[in-house]
């Protein structure tokens, strides 16, 4: 190469790097703000929730742009990973680590009181965006067992779930109302839900009991190895106390043929699968959010079958104790919902 080509070269490189020296930094490359909702088990709803919850979010910004942040080139993206469950996310809302999470509405309801697990830590600055599936808690035995109903545990090995995660909640609310403690059983195990169906039919536990919607390929695979869902008596005994105490709770049932081999329906109690924020939330954030959900409605409820039933009137006063979001209320009048 002569020395004329190469000042040629020198120069037109010297040119281009004082143009994007220049010029704004979002013409040169797009820039992403992330945010995250924490969910549950890989296995559970919560999980698919949150991923749900992205994809319209992902599906929203490049059908009309609206993911992107007004007056910038900054995209939101999202991630939803797996995590500890419904305590463990309101938590980590708390502690700004993360923006959102799905959680059981009585935990929503506990947290933002000061009530219950969250007695003396009460988190008022907790806000709702929307609810979504019913979830029965279930009390799942394997066949060996032989154990009928909730009196049958006594003295088997029973997984009441991890610490942090609403199974667990709920699961001690139930024993407390039944008069029991962890004496009641053998023992127990502090499983997570992606956890304890292999245990269960490997017969290293002989119960669990587990918050979820249905139907749920985990309690399927439960079924297939022989387990089943107990029923759970409610009629004037400690649990329909526990309901009648309680505005998030529910009676619940698992109607017959649900999972393989249930011949009959199952009863038992429930709460409602909340989505959480923090007030800190940006209020175009939240908007957002609940606009892509909302917006993409029908693609949003084929993301599982446990979506099926949702109405949107409902999904914005059901099972919600702490105040909506403004981010939310934005796009709920914005749409006539409110």
């Amino acid at each position: 190469m002569g020395e004329q080509m190469r000042k040629f070269i020198s120069t037109i490189a010297g040119a281009l790097m004082m143009i994007a020296l220049s010029a704004p930094l979002a013409t040169i490359a797009k820039s992403a703000e992330f945010f995250t909702i924490g969910t549950g088990g890989p296995t559970g709803v919560y999980f698919q929730t949150g991923n749900a919850i992205c994809k319209m979010m992902h599906k929203f910004a490049i059908s009309a742009d609206h993911g992107r942040k007004k007056g910038t080139n900054k995209a939101y993206r999202c991630t939803a990973p797996s995590t500890g469950g419904s305590n463990y996310n309101i938590g980590q809302i708390k502690e700004g680590e993360f923006q959102f999470g799905v959680a059981q509405s009585d935990w929503q309801f506990h947290a933002v009181n000061g009530s219950s697990k969250w007695e003396g830590k009460k988190f008022g600055n907790l806000r709702a965006v929307f609810s979504v599936h019913n979830e029965p808690f279930q009390i799942w035995a394997r066949k060996k067992a032989k154990v009928k109903d909730f009196k049958g545990l006594k003295g088997k090995t029973v997984n009441i779930g991890n610490p942090g995660s609403g199974q667990r909640g709920t699961m001690e609310e139930l024993m407390k109302a039944m008069g029991v403690d962890n004496s009641y059983f053998k023992g127990v195990t502090e499983l997570t839900s992606s956890e304890q169906v292999k245990a269960l039919c490997d017969g290293k536990i002989d119960a669990f009991g587990y918050s979820v919607g249905f139907p749920n390929g985990a309690m399927e695979q439960a079924a297939t190895c022989g387990a089943k869902a107990l029923p759970i008596n409610l009629t004037g005994g400690p649990v329909q106390g526990l309901i009648d105490g309680a505005d998030y709770y529910a009676a619940a049932t698992i109607p017959a043929g649900t999972y393989t081999g249930q011949k009959k329906d199952v009863t038992t109690f429930g709460v409602k699968a909340t989505v959480v924020t923090s007030a800190d939330v940006p209020e175009e954030l939240v908007y957002l959010v609940t606009k892509a959900v909302f917006e993409n409605f029908d693609a949003f409820k084929a993301q599982h079958p446990a979506f099926g039933p949702l109405e949107k009137k409902n999904m914005i006063s059901d099972g919600l104790s702490a105040p909506l979001h403004p981010g939310a209320i934005k796009y709920y009048k914005e749409a006539g919902l409110m």
